[in-house]
């Protein structure tokens, strides 16, 4: 496992906790501290469910082992326009096997460059890399946490409950602060 010490990583234990909200609120606070973020989709193989629970729309049907995509239209819903709305310099969608995490990241930091802070959404990208600061939201609805979730929650640097706060937010960017991010605006 290969360490990156200028990635936040954002993972959560269900569905529509928020990470996509932190992850752009970190982004509007760093300007204009340059910052790439990353959306990260795993799954377990070719053809196999779709990792949302449903039938799939096809979206993470991949050929090889990865597919990495740049978003470019800050205007929509995907989480991705999302993230590059909020200020990303640029904005990066990793699907991948999970088997192909770490290739699949490693081809990220490629493009990514060493200049930006990276924000990523994932559970799984812990399994692979150790980040900066790994931060686990917890699902206000108490469910049964996604199997990635449970896999990584121990591993988390920073813990905070659904729905997100200011408040969460302005100690969060204090803690980073100190692990050598740069000032934020608080």
């Amino acid at each position: 496992m290969g360490k990156c010490g200028r990635l936040i990583l954002i993972g959560s234990t269900g569905r529509n906790s928020g990470k996509t909200f932190l992850a752009a609120e970190l982004i509007r606070r760093f300007s204009p501290v340059p910052v790439t973020a990353l959306k990260v989709t795993g799954i377990e193989r070719h053809g196999g469910p779709c990792p949302r629970g449903g039938e799939g729309c096809g979206v993470c049907a991949i050929s090889g082992d990865f597919c990495l995509e740049q978003e470019l239209s800050a205007h929509g819903a995907k989480d991705t326009s999302v993230l590059l709305a909020a200020g990303a310099e640029r904005v990066f969608w990793l699907r991948c096997l999970r088997s192909a995490l770490a290739s699949g990241f490693n081809a990220f930091l490629e493009r990514a460059g060493d200049e930006s802070i990276i924000i990523s959404e994932s559970n799984s990208l812990r399994e692979v890399v150790e980040p900066a600061a790994f931060i686990m939201i917890h699902d206000a609805e108490g469910g049964i946490p996604k199997p990635s979730a449970q896999k990584n929650a121990g591993k988390a640097d920073f813990t905070l409950q659904s729905p997100v706060s200011g408040d969460d937010i302005t100690s969060l960017l204090e803690a980073l602060s100190k692990k050598g991010f740069p000032a934020a605006v608080i």
